[in-house]
């Protein structure tokens, strides 16, 4: 069972740092939210042990992920609360041990990977320190048939990390040494690491920018179309958390991609707006893949002209 106060302070963690999803937590059911608070805690905990390291040594770093590793797979007594409510919320929903180690092998990845040279590679390290995260929240939501949800599951956690990547590029450099921008993309338009570090941007940064904004829109649309196989009080918030992130893409558009001397974000007051307007539409229709169409920044699939000319064909 999991006590009421690891579920306070795993909300705590949650709305700290959550910036966008937790808007979308908030309006999940019960059954679900408070375990979704104890999973990102516990993500945030081993994120930390990576990212606000302090100069902690590499050595160091990897023994504490260890020692997570253990005591989130239930081979070591829990330290402290966000872990001993994980345990908890792991036995209760099934979370399976391949997700878990997917994750926190991609958190020791970041110990000392700072680049990424194709798209397939940084794909790889998404399968851990996101579309795992997204096969761990379908386990907590338990649709009635999980094997049509989790490859949607899987593509909406990429989307949304991609997103990041791009909106992140500046704090990455700053913070952590990291490009998450795939090299060959970079080459491919002719931007050097250099030219990233100093924040110089010209057109072709843009160009390369695009191209992994279109990446990440393609699986937001493999992502959505999979929002109907979760349970039905579940359905908006996922797609409000889609919508949400989505619209850092307006942002980014916005500034003429220019991700090296912004940092795109979005302010409470446009969440608030996002959440009024991805309502109202769910109230005319509770399609999740049109409203996200309706309220998202990125736009539809494109339909073959063949497809579209007798649509356009007045009726008699």
């Amino acid at each position: 069972m999991v006590e009421r106060d690891h579920i306070a302070q795993s909300k705590a963690i949650h709305r700290r740092t959550g910036r966008t999803f937790y808007y979308a937590t908030r309006l999940l059911p019960g059954r679900v939210r408070e375990a979704t608070y104890v999973l990102y805690a516990f993500f945030r905990v081993a994120d930390e042990v990576v990212d606000d390291t302090d100069g902690t040594p590499p050595e160091e770093q990897r023994r504490r992920l260890d020692s997570l590793r253990e005591q989130a797979l239930g081979r070591a007594d829990p330290e402290g609360p966000v872990l001993e409510a994980f345990q908890a919320i792991r036995e209760r929903h099934d979370i399976i041990d391949d997700d878990i180690e997917a994750f926190l092998d991609a958190m020791e990845t970041d110990i000392g990977k700072r680049r990424y040279e194709t798209y397939a590679e940084l794909e790889a390290y998404m399968n851990g320190s996101a579309a795992a995260v997204g096969r761990m929240m379908t386990a907590v939501m338990d649709p009635d048939n999980p094997e049509d949800a989790l490859p949607h599951a899987t593509a909406l956690g990429e989307a949304f990390q991609l997103t990041n990547f791009v909106r992140d590029v500046r704090e990455d450099v700053i913070e952590r040494d990291r490009i998450y921008l795939p090299q060959s993309t970079l080459r491919e338009y002719d931007v050097t690491n250099d030219q990233i570090e100093r924040f110089e941007m010209d057109g072709n940064v843009e160009r390369a920018v695009r191209t992994e904004l279109t990446r990440a829109e393609s699986l937001y649309r493999k992502g959505v179309t999979g929002i109907k196989y979760l349970p039905e009080d579940c359905q908006f918030p996922v797609l409000l958390a889609a919508v949400l992130y989505a619209e850092h893409h307006r942002l980014i558009r916005a500034c003429e991609y220019d991700v090296l001397t912004n940092e795109p974000e979005l302010s409470t007051a446009k969440k608030l707006r996002l959440v009024a307007r991805v309502r109202w539409h769910w109230q005319w229709s509770t399609d999740p893949e049109a409203v996200f169409y309706r309220a998202s920044a990125v736009p539809g699939p494109t339909v073959p002209r063949t497809e579209r000319r007798h649509d356009s064909l007045p009726t008699r």
